[in-house]
């Protein structure tokens, strides 16, 4: 692909769309969001990540004409039966900020004892060439961690201050971007749906 191929995004989060641009550099891909055409907000009524994708992914196409990538993702407490899991962005309440459902989301894991804190990122993303796509492609990333009560880091956003990565020894935002895209759950599920517009679309 040597020309720019422009793809909407499923998504008004500008943060989301910021990381997703990175993490496209040098695969003649860029993501626009949804708000730059007016789309309006589609009710997320699916049960789970794949189903609200697909929802949110399919009223972009329509309004748009454009192919359009979508994800849903969220952060899931095994100890809290998977909670909030697809609730995630709404945590606190239909339009709660970030900071209202991170913190929600502490009173509930200090109540956990330590060794249950366990927690996971989640993201399933979709392409979708037109709204009657009937093949979509996609993609899963799962980022395991665990919850702390204790958030740090200004990188990111969502619950990143609270997701602590064993592996680096720090929350999701106190890493670097460049480090977080590569081996984030967005980043995973990315990697993998461009592997597969690769061989759909050479």
């Amino acid at each position: 692909m040597s020309e720019t191929k422009k793809i909407v995004l499923a998504s008004n989060n500008e943060g989301k769309v910021r990381e997703i641009n990175v993490m496209l550099t040098g695969h003649d891909l860029q993501v626009i969001s949804q708000s730059e055409f007016s789309v309006p907000e589609i009710e997320e009524t699916g049960l789970t990540f794949i189903e609200n994708a697909l929802l949110k992914a399919r009223n972009a196409a329509q309004y748009t004409g454009l192919p359009v990538i979508a994800d849903d993702s969220g952060i899931e407490i095994p100890a809290l039966h998977g909670q909030p899991g697809i609730y995630s962005a709404r945590y606190a309440g239909m339009g709660a900020s970030d900071e209202a459902n991170l913190y929600k989301l502490i009173e509930e894991i200090k109540k956990l004892p330590e060794e249950r804190r366990q927690a996971r990122f989640v993201c399933l993303m979709v392409f979708l060439r037109h709204a009657e796509d009937p093949a979509p492609l996609i993609a899963e990333g799962i980022w395991n961690g665990i919850a702390v009560t204790d958030p740090k880091g200004k990188n990111g956003f969502g619950y990143d201050p609270m997701f602590y990565v064993p592996t680096h020894q720090c929350t999701s935002a106190e890493l670097p971007p460049d480090v977080k895209n590569s081996i984030s759950h967005r980043g995973q599920a990315l990697q993998k749906l461009i592997a597969q517009l690769n061989v759909a679309y050479p």
